[in-house]
């Protein structure tokens, strides 16, 4: 198939690597443009920009695919299909029904639930046993399209943000052979999305990584893992603030919401609004590497009894 690939992020690497590896013809990359990234935040392309022009693939990157020029663009490649993973962009209808077999996005939720930007964080953070991928034909709705594809993953007790990204994206990237072959000998069926069960995946905003001890110790350490190591959920005490990048549940906890109950060489012990405690393993201070919470401690006095805010 005559193939336009639209992706942005690392999780969309791994599709565009398969789509290459499986024979397809990736007539041209859409992407992103250049951000700043990295130590002294120079200009560098996306991830997929990178693996793009790494193929000697083109690589296009519009500010936006509103303007009727970049959908003329699009139109004179004759596209069979195109392939969006988290893009970063909303597609008008113009773009949707161009290519002959549509435009399919890879989806790392198991729709409805989740429709929208931070489906991986929201599942982890909602607590949620299983998750997947799903290849879904793009209409003009927010990840409301037929499915095509899915596959079903669970979601382990210790899941952080980025082992369940990194469990995802080759998933999603495995189905795209089987979809584009079934589409091409027209086997597949869409399936209409259930009404029932409909959540948003709403984007990750600072709030979101504040700790509010008061919540229950499951729902801390839900938050802890699904925020892990993007953007960190935090907590502070004094004039020091701390990510907290891995978490799991401890026992019993004493003293007010945020208490710290003992703090060696096992991690970070600390009470929430339920009475049961967060046991804390893995931290990054402000301006410094991640490390073990025991490491931590050794150079960061925090005494049974300090309050977390």
């Amino acid at each position: 198939m005559r193939v336009v690939f639209m992706g942005t992020p690392d999780f969309a690497v791994p599709a565009l690597s398969e789509l290459v590896a499986s024979g397809h013809d990736v007539a041209a990359v859409y992407t992103q443009p250049p951000r700043p990234r990295g130590r002294g935040h120079k200009l560098r392309p996306s991830p997929v920009g990178e693996l793009a022009a790494d193929y000697g693939l083109e690589v296009r990157t519009p500010e936006t695919m509103k303007a009727p020029s970049e959908v003329e663009a699009l139109a004179a490649l004759e596209p069979d299909v195109a392939i969006v993973v988290a893009y970063g962009q909303i597609l008008p209808q113009a773009i949707l029904d161009l290519p002959e077999h549509g435009c399919l996005n890879i989806h790392a939720s198991l729709l409805p639930r989740w429709r929208g930007a931070a489906p991986i964080q929201r599942a982890i953070m909602a607590g949620d046993k299983v998750t997947g991928v799903q290849i879904m034909q793009m209409e003009a709705g927010l990840d409301t399209g037929p499915i095509l594809l899915s596959e079903t993953v669970p979601i382990a007790e210790d899941e952080t943000y980025q082992s369940l990204h990194d469990k995802l994206a080759p998933i999603g990237a495995g189905l795209l052979p089987r979809t584009l072959a079934a589409l091409e000998r027209g086997g597949i069926a869409p399936t209409p999305q259930s009404e029932d069960g409909v959540t948003y995946a709403k984007k990750i905003t600072p709030e979101d990584a504040k700790i509010d001890w008061e919540k229950p110790a499951h729902e801390v350490d839900c938050q802890i893992r699904g925020l892990s190591p993007f953007p960190g959920a935090y907590t502070e005490f004094g004039n020091i603030r701390m990510k907290l990048l891995m978490s799991k549940l401890g026992g019993t906890g004493a003293g007010a919401p945020g208490t710290v109950t003992g703090a060696d060489e096992h991690g970070l012990a600390v009470t929430c609004g339920d009475g049961n405690e967060v046991l804390i393993t893995r931290v990054q201070r402000s301006g410094k590497a991640a490390q073990p919470a025991a490491e931590f401690l050794r150079g960061t006095k925090i005494d049974p009894g300090t309050v977390l805010s």
